[in-house]
C-alpha cells in the first residue's frame, strides 16, 4: 500500500482490481478505514480498479492537527489521484465520504464520472450531538461513545445476527486515533454544503438506509432532490448500510456504475 504525501500529510492508500478497467474510488465513514469496504472487493475488483484510502486522521494515515475541512479532504483526494497519474475515476462514498464526494463534485467535476453518495448528509442544522459527542470523547476517549454510534451504524436484528462483523466495527472505532476523530467530528458540527448541491452536474445516485439514524432517508432526499438529474436508493439497513447489505450495497453500485 503506497503512502501518498498530500500537502505534507501521508495517506494510506490501496489500489487493487483490474488493470485498465475503468477506476472507483471508495471513501470511509468517520471512524472507519478502507477494511470497511472489504464486504464489496471482490466483486468490485472484478470489474473496476480499485482506490481505497484512510482519511487523513484516520487509519493508518497521519494524524496532523486539526482544524479539518471538507475542502481539505477533497485536496487529499486530489492529491492522491494526481500522486497515481489517474485522470478520472467514479466516486463512492458513506456517510463522511459522501460529503466528501459532494465537495469533489462540485469543486472538481472534470475529475469524476458518477458519484455514488451513500448514507449522508449535506447539512446539520442542530450541531449540538457533534459538540456532545465531541465533549464525551475529549473526557472518556472512543470508548465512551462507541457502545451508541455502533447502535446508529448497524440495526439491532444485524448486530444479533452478526457478532463477529459488528465486534471487529467496533474494533475498527475504537482503533481510531483519538485527535484525528476529534478534528473530523470538529468538521461535521459546521457542515453545510446545500449550496453547492445545485453546481453538481455529474451522474449522481444516492444511497439511503431505511433505518439510518444517523442521516435519515430526509436528509437522502435533500441532496437528490438539489443535484441535478440524481437519483436514489433506499436499502434496507442502518447507517454503514454496505456492511450491514453487503449485496443489496454491491448491486445498487454496480448497476448504477455499468448502466449506460
Amino acid at each position: 500500500m503506497p503512502m501518498i504525501d498530500a500537502d505534507g500529510c501521508l495517506i494510506n492508500v490501496s489500489v487493487e482490481g483490474r488493470d485498465g478497467g475503468p477506476t472507483l474510488m471508495l471513501s470511509n465513514s468517520l471512524g472507519c478505514t478502507l477494511q470497511m469496504w472489504e464486504p464489496q472487493m471482490k466483486a468490485l475488483t472484478q470489474i473496476f480498479r480499485v482506490i481505497r484510502y484512510d482519511r487523513r486522521g484516520h487509519g493508518k494515515s497521519n494524524v496532523p492537527p486539526g482544524p479539518y475541512t471538507m475542502e481539505r479532504f477533497g485536496r487529499d483526494v486530489l492529491a492522491i489521484l494526481d500522486d497515481l497519474n489517474i485522470e478520472k475515476v467514479h466516486w463512492c462514498g458513506l456517510s463522511m465520504g459522501g460529503m466528501v464526494g459532494q465537495w469533489l463534485g462540485a469543486n472538481a467535476p472534470e475529475r469524476f464520472g458518477k458519484l455514488i453518495l451513500a448514507n449522508t448528509s449535506c447539512y446539520y442544522a442542530e450541531p449540538t450531538k457533534w459538540l456532545e459527542r465531541i465533549d464525551a470523547v475529549k473526557k472518556g476517549g472512543i470508548a465512551a461513545v462507541a457502545d451508541a454510534v455502533i447502535a446508529g451504524w448497524l440495526t439491532q436484528d444485524f448486530r444479533e445476527r452478526a457478532p463477529d462483523i459488528t465486534a471487529r466495527m467496533k474494533e475498527m472505532l475504537l482503533a481510531s486515533p483519538l485527535e484525528g476523530y476529534l478534528a473530523c467530528c470538529e468538521a461535521l458540527s459546521t457542515l453545510d454544503q446545500r449550496a453547492l448541491l445545485p453546481n453538481i452536474k455529474n451522474p449522481t445516485l444516492v444511497i439511503a438506509g431505511r433505518h439510518d439514524m444517523a442521516t435519515p432517508i430526509s436528509a437522502g432526499e435533500l441532496i437528490r432532490s438539489s443535484i441535478p438529474g440524481a437519483s436514489m436508493t433506499i436499502i434496507d439497513a442502518a447507517h454503514i448500510s454496505n456492511v450491514e447489505q453487503p449485496h443489496a450495497f454491491t448491486d445498487a453500485v454496480v448497476g448504477f456504475l455499468t448502466q449506460r
